[in-house]
Order: structure tokens, then sequence, then C-alpha cells
């Protein structure tokens, strides 16, 4: 591998280990984009496009594709806010993964009710960025000066900690699931901001010859989200029926509507969302739909 093997290719920065890598992977092949990594080397030639994936530490995407340096990442939306790099990136595609909320923690047991409570005390984070940005609004609100405003310290991870060994009042950490909060005895009182993972590119792309190629890989990648969105829907329904059923089952555009051999019955055929499959199967079946059938999708172009 060396700099001409690059030359003319795709950059296509990839989070190379955390939260979102795997995802990333999956995403990846779903979009039949084929590699093989060789052990330790973040950087890997595409088999079948025009394309290299560099593997960085997520929080170094945003500086990179926001200069030019590479065309195409995947990174966090909290991570592009805490790099200051908003402006420089263009935000292509949400990716529907890595979904978090960006908290003020402090301890359940403790004194500390509401942001107000905790401002010009303690506080630990990884985001040092955003952290400040929202307790210096706050202290300003306040009216806090000099040593009587809120101080913020970074840490580089277990963030969750920092209270129980008396290093913090509270602290600003991603939460997903909440367990490892709870566990640490915290408990949310404000919120900064909600994210996921996103497809960007440079708001000032250095190479525009390969518009097209972003263009097609953001196609796929935009199908593939899709189908793990949603499934196609089949069943059988009375003709008489059939407007309480595709008011049931819209469809993104339209449901597919076939007549069978029976005149009296049509089949249809619609997608939906995979989070209301459940409860739409129950509906149908109240109307008397017969034959309901769930397909997942592998891809999708919609």
């Amino acid at each position: 591998m060396n700099a001409e093997s690059l030359d003319g290719r795709l950059l296509f920065a990839i989070p190379k280990k955390g939260r979102l890598h795997e995802k990333c992977l999956e995403l990846l092949a779903g979009a039949d984009i084929q590699f093989r990594r060789h052990h330790r080397l973040d950087v890997c030639l595409v088999k079948n496009h025009n394309i290299a994936l560099v593997f960085l530490p997520a929080a170094d995407i945003p500086s990179f594709v926001g200069k030019g340096n590479v065309d195409l990442g995947i990174t966090g939306q909290d991570v592009i806010l805490e790099a200051n790099m908003q402006a420089h990136v263009t935000e292509v595609l949400k990716l529907g993964f890595g979904k978090c909320a960006l908290q003020v923690q402090v301890p359940e047991a403790g004194p500390i009710k509401t942001v107000e409570d905790l401002a010009g005390k303690r506080v630990v984070t990884s985001f040092e960025v955003l952290s400040g940005q929202y307790f210096k609004e706050l202290d300003d609100r306040l009216q806090l000066v000099d040593d009587k405003r809120t101080k913020i310290e970074y840490v580089g991870g277990s963030v969750e900690a920092a209270c129980s060994l008396g290093l913090a009042d509270g602290i600003v950490d991603l939460v997903e699931s909440g367990d490892t909060m709870r566990a640490a005895g915290l408990h949310a009182i404000a919120t900064l901001l909600q994210t996921e993972a996103v497809l960007i590119k440079s708001s000032t792309p250095k190479h525009p010859a390969l518009e097209p190629l972003i263009n097609l890989i953001t196609s796929r990648i935009a199908g593939v989200v899709a189908a793990g969105k949603y499934v196609v829907c089949e069943y059988n329904i009375l003709r008489e029926r059939l407007h309480a059923a595709t008011a049931i089952t819209p469809g993104r555009r339209a449901p597919t509507i076939s007549p069978l051999e029976d005149e009296a019955w049509v089949a249809v055929s619609s997608m939906v969302e995979k989070s209301r499959v459940a409860d739409v199967m129950d509906e149908l079946v109240k109307i008397g739909a017969e034959d309901i059938l769930i397909f997942n999708l592998d891809n999708c172009r919609v």
C-alpha cells in the first residue's frame, strides 16, 4: 500500500473501533462494498469500486472530511459538533443506528436536582466543547462570574465513575440505554442533544470528479438503511373492505393491489415500518384480512 495506489480513489472514512464500528461493517456489506482489511492496517482498497476505506477514530473523521483529506465518512452527530466542524461538513444521510442522548447526569441520591443546582460546581466529561457551551449559557443566565462559574474537566473514559470517586458533582456523557448510569447511581437532569450515526461529505469537496461515485454509494447505503426500517406486508382481503385495508397499509407511495381468481377478493402488497408490524397485523385481522405474510428486505431503493 502506497500513496500512488490511492490516487483517483474515493477515500471513505470508517470508525476503526467503538460503538459505530460493527454497524458500519454491516452497512458496507449490505451496500456490496467488498474489501479485505489486512491485520493492523488502517487503509484498504475496495475490490469492486474505485474506493479506499480509511479506518480512523470516530472523533477524527469530521476533521478529515471537513478539510477534504477524505471524501466521505461515517461518524456521530455529536462528534461533528464537538469537533466544531458542522460548517465544514454536509450531512448526507442519517443512518438510523448509534442513537444516543448527550445528557447531564448527577447522583440520584444527592442534593442536586436541576442543572441550576449544578451550575458553578464541578462537571467531568469527554465532551469539553459541547459541555462548555451549555454551561457557559447557563452560567451567563444565572449571572455567575469568575470562580463561581461551572468548572469543566476532561476525562477520556469511564466518565460515570467520576462522581463516586469524588472528582465531580455531575457529568456530561452519551447515554444509550441508561443501564451504565443507573448502575453507577446516576440519573439525567438535562439532555444537551439527541445524536445518531450519519454519512457526511465535505462542504467544499476537493475532487468533483468523484461526485457520481459519492452519489452511487449514498444511494446504496440509503437502500440498506431503508431495508432495515421496512418490511413487505402481503395479505388477501375482500374487495369491499379494500378501502379500510389500504388505510392501515398505505405503503410509501401506494399499495400494490392484484386481482385474485375469486373476484370478491384482492391481494395487497405494501411496505410497512418494521416497528409497526405487530400492530398492523392485528388491525388487518380485525377487518377480515387473511393469509397475512411479512417479508424482510435485504436491500431496496426507495
